[in-house]
């Protein structure tokens, strides 16, 4: 078989273009993927509820107002946990399938969100935002895996996107609820309580749902996996998708069955896959996207509106752009390529964050001159408007469909953490950089490491749009071992949709 007449790869579906599928051609995996993106609203929500809750929470504990150390601990907790929930996640996926994964994180959560609303003291909410952290963490790495297996290649992308979309909404579904609860008794355990809802109403329509089949495939159960392809495609394409993985899985069979943790360094096109990956999810965090969200009331400040309504209200805004953006993102990649989105999405970055610090830099306090906040405003627009559609959805989507199948899952799970990791460290920093050096020079900070990330896409991530995932496995060896591969015309066609 060659690479040309792979099902789902651009040749194939040149020679075969009544079989090319569209976003939504087919309802079941759209139900599909909107019930396993309800991970990533858990994910969303979580992010996005804490900052109003701890308002309320000071207010209740006394111990907690006085400490700041407790707060950034009730806020990092969660971090910490997601932390270790996708470092073990990508295990639990390739030992005992996406689905099982899905529901233990929805079980986690919902009784981290019961120990949260039902807190007696500060202690115990932070064993609760410890559990939710753990079921977040398992649940951003299943999600884009199972929504990538179960995708044809020519959506993959788009559908994947989908649970990025997920987050967006669930932060600013977040927003929505803080401003609901801001008068009801007991604010925040209802704020914190209540996202116990999606994880059990995802709970319950997973059960519904099969495993994803190209796992069922690599753990012989073709029957089954079989069954699940057959509502993904019609019945010609569906022959040549069998074959497909009925090959694939002989190669892997001649693999060695256990993965471990250290392999991933140990071969070097799995080394190269993993570098692209971790690298777009290290620099989705350091070119400043929850730094910007956070400072986004001062900005507004800036502008000379000092209303706290005010700045619930730009916080909604803000979260709207960004989902707003994200839906942008899922038509984009799948037709401008996730290379091309990526830096398309960082160049705008760059020129965003150069306005913010230089909005910062001519505002010297106690100036009252509201042309440099609204240049602020504005360049806060541009950095959501650019980062949303391109580097929020494709470090997920690439992650999701760079590496083999038996590597796939703790591959993933890595990378996750890697994004978790430099979110904790960002958090931890920002402020405290920014005190030492000036919110100006942090913007600017922020901008070289933008410019830091180009060059890395240029030179480490390939463009995967339409590919296969045995076509993307080749790319990896091509790249580690040379022309031995015969790729030559698969990276010559990758260069070109770069």
């Amino acid at each position: 078989m060659t690479l040309e007449s792979l099902p789902g790869s651009s040749g194939y579906l040149d020679l075969f273009p009544e079989r090319r599928m569209s976003y939504f051609s087919n309802p079941y995996v759209l139900g599909l993927t909107v019930i396993a993106g309800i991970g990533g609203l858990l994910f969303g929500y979580d992010t996005g509820v804490i900052s109003g809750a701890l308002l309320y929470i000071k207010e209740d504990f006394e111990i907690v107002r006085q400490s700041s150390f407790l707060q950034e601990t009730i806020v990092s907790m969660a971090l910490v946990g997601a932390m270790i929930g996708a470092a073990s996640g990508g295990w639990i996926n390739d030992a005992y399938g996406r689905k099982k994964a899905t529901l233990l994180a929805d079980v986690v959560f919902t009784s981290g969100a019961i120990v949260m609303a039902a807190a007696p003291d500060p202690y115990v909410l932070i064993l609760g935002r410890l559990l939710v952290g753990l079921g977040v963490g398992t649940a951003s790495v299943t999600a884009p895996v199972y929504i990538a297996e179960a995708s044809p290649s020519e959506v993959r992308g788009g559908l994947v996107s989908t649970n990025v979309l997920m987050i967006t909404g669930g932060q600013f579904l977040s927003y929505l609820v803080n401003l609901a609860f801001t008068q009801v008794q007991g604010t925040w355990r209802w704020m914190l309580g209540v996202s116990a809802v999606p994880a059990v109403i995802q709970f319950f329509l997973m059960l519904c749902l099969p495993e994803s089949p190209r796992w069922l495939f690599m753990k012989n159960e073709k029957d089954k996996a079989i069954a699940v392809l057959s509502k993904i495609y019609d019945i010609a394409r569906l022959e040549d998708e069998v074959d497909h993985l009925s090959a694939a899985l002989e190669e892997e069979q001649q693999r060695k069955n256990t993965v471990r943790y250290l392999d991933v360094f140990r071969t070097k096109e799995i080394r190269l896959a993993f570098l692209a990956g971790a690298g777009l999810q290290a620099f989705q965090q350091f070119t400043g996207i929850n730094t910007v969200m956070y400072y986004s009331p001062t900005i507004v400040q800036m502008a000379g509106f000092n209303s706290n309504q005010l700045a619930l209200l730009l916080s909604l805004i803000v979260a709207a752009m960004n989902a707003g953006g994200t839906v942008v993102g899922i038509y984009l990649i799948d037709h401008f390529g996730r290379k091309k989105l990526a830096l398309s999405s960082l160049s705008g970055v760059i020129v965003s964050l150069v306005i913010l610090a230089g909005a910062f830099f001519a505002e010297t306090p106690g100036s009252s001159n509201g042309i440099y906040g609204w240049l602020a405003v504005i360049g806060l627009a541009l950095y959501i408007a650019f980062f949303a559609p391109g580097m929020g959805p494709v470090p997920w989507t690439v992650n999701s469909e760079i590496y083999p199948e038996q590597y796939r899952g703790i591959c993933g799970g890595m990378s996750a953490t890697v994004n978790w990791i430099s979110n904790l460290i960002v958090a931890q920093t920002f402020l405290t950089i920014a005190e030492a050096v000036g919110t100006g020079v942090t913007f600017l900070i922020l901008a070289g490491i933008a410019l830091l990330a180009v060059v890395f896409v240029i030179v480490y991530v390939p463009e995967t749009k339409g590919l296969t995932f045995v076509e993307v496995e080749r790319i990896w060896k091509e790249r580690a071992w040379g022309s031995s591969y015969n790729t030559e015309s698969l990276l010559e066609h990758g260069n070109e949709s770069a």
